[in-house]
């Protein structure tokens, strides 16, 4: 399970983290979109199925450029890519390093906490429809590790989320030799199970979950958010396992608006997110009819929280639902910007996406006076194209000639009473 240098490189970085020693997680994902193949002779085998790797890709034929994306040259090695890769930004000659003790899939967060006794947690998500929640613990403390001149991130236990209908969840280890994950059962040793992360979860009955984003932790109580982006229907869950827990099953098969789901970890013990058991509710539906009209909202993919404890909820519905004929994402409108309070689950709109972008990073400056939101794709799925690009606008620029392009908006606050309120 001991990290290596990048030496592949990082192939579509998504989420990110920031540890308690001051490095930033890049999640890698989406990166099977970069392989293919034109040979005949090349067959998929379970592995490649499971993580989606195909000969036609996913609309970017790297292969076509380079044989180290080839699926059928020797030299191409998918297992490089899928993992979270940890990066020193004060450093400038540091290495990139890929933590492979926290799994190989395709990760839709890194969200780092602590334990009462000061191990380091990584919760990350598997960001595909019918796939799972998971969550790092460390062996030992971070600064005792880190003492001893080792990553707390190397060392620790991977585990993955299985829910119950009964609002109980348990976390199963991801461990060589532990349950179904033996020799007999054709699993090789751990640097096995981590590569193959999403056979494993399989293997030991993980909740498959609809869309699962984003994870954020509440600074002052101590919940886990967990954005689930939705599904379509039926056919969204055609990976997950037939002995996975009902309610995984559930709302992957019956959740096409989405949902933000909360957690506490423990059940009465000391140890709080080192254990082993948690209780879980739904805070929120996306598209329920009891939210007002400028509350509502549909496909949940990233949560954070303010320092004042109000949760930021930003959508992703897929543009060729924006605008279209479903009536619960003609009363949402555009993708946005909401925040929450979690105590009352209370939702206002903040911001509001151009026609066909998606609302996804959002950050606030450390004296926390400005917040930067990543607007992406606008114009995507609309009736924009090369011979017509400011069909929907200009956006951001608005420049005669010009066409949407994606940007990073910066909303700032004066100084000022209002500001330190949070109001």
């Amino acid at each position: 399970g001991a990290g290596g240098p990048a030496g592949r490189g990082v192939l579509a970085p998504g989420a990110t983290g920031i540890t308690p020693w001051g490095t930033v997680l890049l999640a890698e994902r989406n990166a099977s979109a970069c392989f293919g193949t034109d040979s005949p002779a090349w067959r998929r085998g379970e592995n490649e199925r499971r993580y989606g790797l195909a000969a036609g890709g996913q609309g970017s034929p790297w292969h076509t450029a380079h044989a180290r994306f080839d699926l059928a040259d020797r030299r191409a090695v998918p297992e490089a890519f899928g993992w979270i890769v940890e990066l020193d930004p004060d450093v400038s000659d540091s290495v990139p390093v890929k933590r492979t003790a926290l799994g190989r899939f395709w990760h839709g967060a890194a969200t780092v906490t602590e334990t009462h006794d000061g191990r380091v947690v990584v919760y990350s998500t598997d960001a595909e429809d019918g796939e799972y929640l998971y969550r790092f613990v460390s062996s030992r403390p971070w600064r005792t590790l880190r003492t001893q001149g080792r990553s707390p991130l190397d060392h620790g236990t991977l585990a993955v989320a299985r829910l119950a209908d009964n609002g109980f969840g348990r976390w199963l280890p991801l461990t060589f030799g532990q349950g179904p994950l033996t020799a007999a059962n054709g699993w090789r040793d751990q640097a096995d199970v981590l590569v193959r992360a999403r056979l494993a979860a399989d293997a030991v009955g993980a909740t498959g979950l609809a869309g699962p984003e984003g994870v954020a932790v509440d600074p002052h109580s101590g919940s886990v958010y967990l954005a689930l982006a939705g599904s379509s229907g039926p056919a969204g869950c055609t990976d997950c396992a037939e002995d996975t827990g009902s309610a995984g099953k559930r709302s992957a098969r019956h959740s096409p608006y989405g949902r933000v789901l909360r957690w506490r970890e423990g059940t009465g013990g000391s140890d709080g997110a080192a254990e082993d058991t948690f209780r879980w509710e739904e805070f929120l539906t996306g598209g329920a009819a009891e939210l007002t009209e400028h509350g509502r909202f549909a496909c949940p993919k990233g949560v954070g929280f303010t320092a004042e404890g109000l949760l930021w909820i930003s959508t992703g519905i897929p543009a060729h639902d924006l605008g279209g004929p479903d009536p619960v994402h003609r009363a949402v409108g555009n993708n946005a910007l909401l925040a929450a309070d979690p105590r009352t689950g209370t939702v206002r709109r903040f911001l509001t996406a151009p026609r066909g972008a998606e609302v996804t990073g959002v950050s606030a400056s450390a004296d926390g006076h400005t917040l930067f939101v990543n607007i992406q794709h606008p114009g995507q799925g609309t009736a924009a194209s090369a011979d017509r690009p400011r069909a929907v606008g200009n956006w951001p620029d608005h420049e005669p000639g010009g066409r949407p392009r994606s940007a990073t908006v910066a909303v700032r606050v004066p100084a000022g009473p209002e500001a330190a309120t949070g109001q």
